[in-house]
């Protein structure tokens, strides 16, 4: 433990001095000829004491470049620094919004392969924080490792979604119809050979860390193509949500704000956190009503093997076609009218807006906590004036595992297109056993009537029971 840390160059809890050097040991290292029990003996010193560093035992992580444009940093050098944050942090949202719309309009597959590339660059800026720190202590593979874990969640978590939404085409290809019949074997063995690595190279708790926020990120970025996959719109108002709500929050923080609202995160304010939820459940309620409209935005992503694309056509639910809803008496005076119409979808982007600004900064909280361990400012400098991609996205994972909570136990029932999915897998005699059972209970229930063939066969069991 004591030779850990003065490799490392971290001090020894309450600055005490390292013992000197053992019998038959260098001062500058260890004896060629260590038994193999001081062998592991020092291999649990030196990674038990990964649990019990303080503060002061965390190498200190340089302090990330600063990547403002020029031709920006020439513009504005005129400003205080307070408003050239101001204006860079405005300029640089400005384009990502609009980067933002231009795939929304190159459709899901590309939004797909967003979340996928936003999932991939978060977990590299944390990855990397990691990696400055725990080198230190000589940990080998511990970038590998973690990457590794990174492609095998996906490719669990991505497998499952081939086939539950991709079931036809698979259908079409021998090699895939392989995967996917033992996808789950397959990940497993694929998790096996990490950890029989893990052990290996005994990482012990720093991949652990690293294992508990792969599975997190990975997770929650695959519950964001799942919400995708029900409709557009419930993948674009939490999102766009989330934004509106850092934005305004920032705004009212900015210009009004006097209260600091907690610890972890000295910039923000009270007056911020309440100017941004009016002004998000607002924007929500407006954008909800927009999105409504096209069946682009609320029809669930079907994949057609047939044209081998994505679709977003159909006849939209009762959930976004106009409804009337009688005022309460105190709004009918002020308003003047007795009802008025809106998409019930409408209703719900309340619930979505108001997680959004009031449970959703947490999820900032808590990557602040993480910031502040690790005595770091920002996860990366990817974005001049907003730090790296994790900045921006610590709230979008937790917004995203609300959505599919809510999607799941508010508005979704069966879903045809993934039962047709999953009945054309399966084998014709599988097949014809469900269409014989279908057939029976429709009849039953009276929406289809029988055959003159099922008739005389009832009639006649009905004439054996009596005899």
């Amino acid at each position: 433990m004591w030779e850990l840390r003065h490799r490392g160059g971290c001090p020894s809890p309450g600055g005490a001095v390292a013992p000197p050097p053992r019998e038959g040991e260098a001062a500058g290292g260890d004896h060629e000829t260590e038994s193999t029990s001081d062998k592991e003996t020092d291999i649990d010193d030196r990674y038990g004491d990964l649990d019990s560093r303080t503060d002061s035992d965390i190498p200190d992580i340089p302090p990330s470049s600063d990547r403002t444009p020029e031709i920006l940093k020439r513009a504005l050098s005129g400003l205080s620094s307070r408003w050239k944050n101001w204006w860079i942090r405005g300029i640089l949202t400005l384009t990502m919004i609009s980067l933002f719309f231009l795939v929304i309009y190159m459709g899901s597959f590309m939004l797909m392969l967003l979340v996928l590339g936003i999932q991939v660059k978060c977990f590299h800026e944390i990855i990397t924080i990691g990696y400055r720190v725990y080198r230190s202590y000589d940990l080998p593979w511990f970038r590998t490792l973690s990457w590794y874990f990174l492609l095998c969640v996906n490719y669990f978590f991505y497998g499952e979604t081939v086939a539950d939404y991709f079931a036809t085409f698979v259908q079409r290809e021998e090699q895939l119809q392989f995967l996917i019949r033992y996808h789950r074997f397959i990940s497993f063995a694929l998790y096996l050979k990490f950890v029989f690595q893990n052990g290996s190279c005994f990482l012990g708790f720093a991949d652990g860390l690293c294992s508990l926020i792969v599975i997190l990120l990975v997770t929650q970025s695959h519950l964001v193509i799942q919400n995708l996959f029900e409709g557009m719109i419930w993948f674009l108002v939490p999102i766009s949500s989330v934004i509106c709500n850092d934005i305004t929050a920032y705004l009212f923080g900015f210009f009004f704000g006097r209260t600091p609202l907690i610890k972890l995160s000295p910039k923000k304010t009270w007056e911020g956190f309440i100017g941004g939820f009016f002004s998000t459940v607002v924007f929500g309620f407006i954008a909800a009503y927009v999105l409504s409209k096209y069946q682009y935005f609320v029809c669930p992503v079907e994949y057609r093997s047939d044209i081998n694309s994505f679709v977003t056509e159909c006849e939209p639910s009762e959930l976004f076609q106009l409804q009337s809803y009688s005022l309460p008496t105190s709004l009918k005076a002020v308003l003047r009218q007795e009802a008025v119409s809106l998409y019930p979808f409408q209703i719900h982007s309340i619930a979505l807006s108001t997680f959004a600004s009031l449970i959703g900064p947490f999820g900032g909280f808590f990557a602040s906590g993480f910031k502040r361990a690790f005595k770091i400012k920002d996860f990366a400098n990817t974005i001049p004036g907003h730090g790296g991609i994790m900045d921006r996205f610590d709230c979008q994972y937790l917004m995203a595992t609300f959505v599919h909570v809510y999607i799941t136990s508010f508005i979704r029932g069966p879903n045809p297109s993934k039962v047709l999915q999953q009945l054309l897998v399966l084998q014709p005699e599988q097949q014809l056993n469900i269409y014989k059972t279908l057939k029976i209970h429709l009849i039953e229930k009276g929406i289809l009537q029988p055959t003159l063939k099922m008739t005389f066969c009832s009639c006649t069991e009905t004439w054996l029971k009596r005899q």
